[in-house]
């Protein structure tokens, strides 16, 4: 694995500067040959400094990665799409690098974030990216598994041009395995299913 190196920055949302977005971003040692990209964020508690997190994006950058990783406080889901999108606004206009592919990676309300946003892209295909990592995806909350259909719909409108990766244990009270399953069969994009034995929704 290779060098890196962190910077610190906030990213404009709105009309505004707002702290809840906070970005760092580990740019591999080439950074001149970086041509892929994650966007990496946070659950419904914590931040972008979960220790699981800072580990992802500290081997993506050593592997030639660039990774921007966020917080973005708030339970809004709509708010927290916003917020992606602007992180990925950002990263767009970074003349330092030439980036071609982006992933989106969200732990747990993060991956709910990263898929809506997946799906939204997808529109236009030119936009859509190439492709989305969800981990400890909550189908629904613990103990409402009823929930699941309205919390996949983004999910199961990604279009077969957005390849998707789960992660998630089979202990996790919000991601009951035979759900994510029937989830994945009516999916139209290629998906990969991994899932991690006696690992809860906090692994």
């Amino acid at each position: 694995m290779g060098t890196f190196q962190e910077d610190s920055l906030n990213i404009i949302f709105g009309k505004k500067r707002i702290v809840a977005v906070r970005v760092v971003l580990s740019v591999p040692a080439n950074a001149s040959a970086v041509q892929t990209a994650v966007i990496l964020t946070h659950g419904a508690g914590g931040d972008m400094n979960l220790k699981h997190l800072v580990s992802l994006a500290h081997v993506l950058a050593s592997n030639g990665l660039l990774c921007l990783r966020f917080t973005c406080k708030g339970l809004n889901l709509v708010y927290r799409v916003k917020a992606y999108n602007a992180v990925l606004e950002h990263l767009k206009y970074l003349k330092k690098f030439t980036i071609r592919h982006i992933f989106f990676v969200g732990r747990s309300m993060g991956a709910r974030a990263a898929s809506a946003l997946a799906r939204q892209l997808s529109v236009r295909p030119e936009d859509a990216v190439a492709g989305l990592v969800c981990l400890s995806s909550p189908l629904h909350p613990p103990g409402q598994t009823h929930t699941h259909r309205q919390r996949s719909e983004d999910l199961r409108g990604l279009p077969k041009e957005v390849p998707v990766l789960f992660l998630s244990g089979t202990a996790d009270n919000m991601c009951e395995k035979i759900l994510l399953e029937d989830v994945v069969k009516e999916m139209k994009c290629p998906t990969t299913v991994r899932w991690i034995e006696g690992g809860n929704h906090g692994q």
